[in-house]
């Protein structure tokens, strides 16, 4: 019986903290060893030619045959999206399930994973997005799907399709904070954008480069500073303005302990 199911020769090895030139055994799906000269024979072999061997990269924000509020399909399904993702390097993706109001949340995991299993080259996992935080979804389906593994979900506060109230948010953060989930925010003010892009758009202003002025600094700022009431992991997403990027860092430390990661900050410079 031989003593690896694969064995990499001649590679660069690149690790979390080091590079070295060896070879790498993998067991079960796991790799078993990582030394120059490794002894021992395998069912398969692979000479690398002294290429660099990289860890496979983790894609933890894509959208993959998800249906957005609008009722629009995303062009990837989870075959053409994890092909690509395979083709440049990325092992695992995590989209999103995403619940539209009325729909169970428990329902949307499984119609998502039955969507993903037949197709799916690489390994996936979920972040869910709620949007219909119900007596149902907060006391039953929501901390059942924590313990089940699903410890990170999204929230939004603008789009009339999607968005929760502040009472609903802080709903969630509190559910968050007892199960130790982490909650991502896409954190604008709805009716301040919907006031500004209305009266742009009555002007005439309805160019692309207008958009950036109808999400000014404040309309992203404004809202976030309630966040401090709750002790909770969050993530802010999609922020455009440098003003909104610094008080995310910021965070108003002296209010409340978070983890916060800035992610699509298109215009940070």
């Amino acid at each position: 019986m031989a003593d690896y199911d694969l064995i990499v020769r001649n590679a660069k090895v690149v690790t979390e903290d080091r590079q070295t030139e060896g070879d790498i055994g993998v067991k079960d799906g796991k790799i078993a060893a990582i030394e120059p000269g490794l002894k021992g024979t395998a069912a398969r072999e692979i000479d690398a030619g002294n290429k660099f061997v990289l860890p496979g990269g983790i894609d933890s924000h894509a959208h993959i045959e998800q249906k957005s509020g609008f009722g629009i399909m995303c062009a990837d399904d989870f075959y053409s999206g994890t092909v690509s993702a395979a083709f440049g390097g990325t092992t695992t993706v995590i989209p999103f399930a995403a619940q539209h109001r009325g729909m169970s949340l428990r329902q949307v995991v499984k119609d998502y994973h039955e969507a993903a299993t037949p197709k799916a080259v690489i390994d996936y996992a979920f972040h869910l997005i709620i949007t219909d935080p119900s007596q149902q979804v907060l006391g039953q389906e929501l901390p059942a799907l924590i313990k089940d593994g699903y410890t990170s979900f999204k929230i939004y506060m603008t789009y009339d399709a999607m968005k929760v109230s502040d009472y609903q948010m802080l709903d969630i953060l509190a559910l968050a904070r007892r199960e130790g989930a982490l909650v991502m925010v896409h954190a604008e003010n709805h009716d301040m954008i919907q006031w500004l892009a209305h009266h742009l758009i009555e002007q005439g202003h309805g160019a692309p480069k207008f958009h950036a002025i109808a999400h000014a600094n404040i309309f992203q700022c404004g809202k976030n500073h309630c966040r401090g009431a709750l002790l909770v992991n969050i993530q802010h997403h999609h922020v455009t303005q440098r003003a909104a990027w610094q008080a995310g860092k910021i965070a108003h430390g002296e209010l409340v302990r978070m983890v916060l990661r800035i992610l699509h900050g298109a215009r940070l410079e």
